[in-house]
């Protein structure tokens, strides 16, 4: 009789596995159609910040420990991601500010999500669950606003960064041949991160500050690898960083020769965010808008720091400038990096309304 019950009890979790499975390739496939559809249609808009977000909360040590982590031997202050296990109602109440604000994208909480981040603080172990729950955090608060207006769908985007480790050059200047970190390394890194933001629940995957591009070559194979495992399809958006006035990333990369390393790729936009305000990456949207057939996307700080690492410019100032962007049609998707707050993401959903997104030479 046991082994009958155990037969039948094998038979209902295979049945139940199965349709987990094939319910979540419905849910992948139908998300890559509803986003390459709105992008058609309307111009998307990101959220902002989460860092200026929360240093609002003003955390302390011991906030960011929680009762889980109080006796942590490594000091924990400034491990933002870790805030997803122990102030998750703040990271909620963030993304909720975002979308009331007009998001129809919010980011999830795992900027330095790996274990090559994690590893300043001796975290490695915990990557699974903190990209996992962050994803899981936003996934709920987006599905409430869906549910509130479902004409109006939200979407979240599992946040890759750049790592603090660069793969094409030495971080040492009296051994140029030297690297902290390999391509393989960084893929067994980044795929562990990508594996537990769509576990969560993340709708987009958006490798993103890309300073290096073979770092963010190794997230992009990550995917790739975690696509074909799954029999999945998944929107992911490439988002640069042109770290001064030479109009280069760190790795010395021009806008086009970026967008040539990363075309070879199924990917649903290409864009650039941080290090420069909006009005400084203008001429590098130009060259993207006219030389690919990807959506572009934007999300400039609000403007350039202060000489107190302060960013000073209003909503009103930077709307105006993202403003050229869509006389221009140049972007499909806007949004605001360092120093933006809900705030700015309003005024720049206001001003987006205006305006039809930048067409596709062909679907994505």
């Amino acid at each position: 009789m046991d082994n009958v019950k155990n037969t039948s009890h094998r038979r209902f979790h295979n049945f139940l596995d199965t349709l987990y499975y094939l319910l979540s390739l419905f849910r992948d496939n139908f998300v890559m159609e509803a986003i390459e559809d709105i992008l058609q249609k309307r111009i998307l808009i990101l959220d902002g910040a989460m860092g200026t977000m929360l240093q609002r909360y003003k955390f302390t040590e011991e906030d960011f420990r929680g009762e889980r982590f109080k006796d942590w031997k490594q000091p924990l202050i400034g491990n933002n991601d870790l805030l997803s296990l122990t102030q998750p109602e703040a990271l909620a109440e963030v993304h909720r500010k975002y979308f009331e604000a007009g998001a129809d994208i919010v980011e999830t909480n795992t900027f330095s999500g790996t274990t090559v981040g994690m590893a300043d603080y001796g975290m490695e172990e915990l990557v699974y669950e903190l990209n996992y729950e962050s994803a899981r955090i936003a996934k709920k608060v987006a599905d409430e606003f869906t549910a509130k207006e479902p004409e109006k769908p939200r979407f979240v985007a599992g946040s890759i960064g750049p790592t603090n480790k660069t793969a094409s050059m030495s971080p040492d200047v009296n051994d140029p041949g030297y690297r902290a970190i390999s391509f393989d390394e960084l893929r067994i890194a980044y795929k562990e991160q990508v594996e537990a933001l769509l576990d969560g629940g993340s709708d987009i995957l958006l490798v993103e500050t890309i300073f290096d591009t073979l770092n963010a070559k190794a997230a992009l194979f990550a995917i790739e690898e975690v696509k074909e495992e799954r029999d999945i399809q998944v929107p992911v958006m490439v988002s640069g960083t042109i770290t001064d006035a030479s109009g280069r990333t760190l790795s010395g990369q021009t806008a086009e020769a970026f967008l040539i390393s990363i075309s070879h790729l199924p990917i649903l936009t290409v864009g650039f965010n941080c290090a420069l305000g909006a009005n400084q990456l203008v001429p590098h949207l130009e060259v993207l808008s006219a030389k690919t057939a990807f959506g572009v996307s934007a999300h400039p700080n609000a403007g350039l720091p202060n000489a107190f690492g302060e960013y000073d410019e209003t909503p009103e100032q930077m709307a105006g400038q993202i403003r050229e962007y869509l006389e221009k049609n140049l972007v499909n998707i806007v949004g605001g990096c360092c120093g933006t707050t809900p705030e700015h993401i309003r005024a720049i959903a206001e001003i987006a309304k205006e305006f039809k997104p930048r067409k596709l030479a062909v679907t994505v």
